[in-house]
């Protein structure tokens, strides 16, 4: 099968002839400077306009941050084991920490503990949109209701 199509493709049907006689009359019908493109005539330079958001707008970089932190109620499974708090054992409603490209899970108590199965990638990816941005660690941890 493979064989016949390669064959098939090589030789050009009546129709694609048909065409190629067509197109090579057609060239030599265009117009002298048809499809050349227009000579621009120099303009005045217009005002600059500011594009950027507005202050209250704009959200830091990730340079600028000390890490980001995100709230998970259910409980964590990773490879088919229910994460849990290594001192109260707890095992649902965390807040889950990213920084410096560790994440760290913190319990209701306040224990935290690194979880080296999870990378900022998946951080990224199981995080919403940021809601809002804190000076300090407790603020933020206020803003959570922790």
């Amino acid at each position: 099968m493979f064989h016949r199509m390669r064959r098939r493709a090589k030789e050009p049907s009546e129709a694609q002839r048909q065409f190629a006689e067509v197109f090579a009359r057609m060239q030599n019908q265009v117009p002298e400077g048809f499809g050349a493109p227009a000579e621009l005539e120099p303009t005045e330079p217009t005002a600059m306009v500011d594009d950027f958001l507005p202050p209250e707008l704009r959200v830091p970089s990730h340079d600028q941050l000390d890490g980001k932190m995100m709230p998970w109620k259910q409980p964590l499974v990773l490879d088919g084991e229910m994460v849990a708090c290594a001192e109260c054992e707890a095992y649902r409603d965390w807040l889950i920490l990213s920084t410096s490209d560790q994440i760290w899970l913190r319990c209701r108590a306040g224990h935290q503990q690194q979880e080296t199965r999870l990378d900022t990638a998946w951080y990224n990816r199981n995080s919403g949109p940021a809601d809002s941005t804190h000076a300090t660690f407790e603020d933020c941890l206020r803003h959570l209701g922790h």
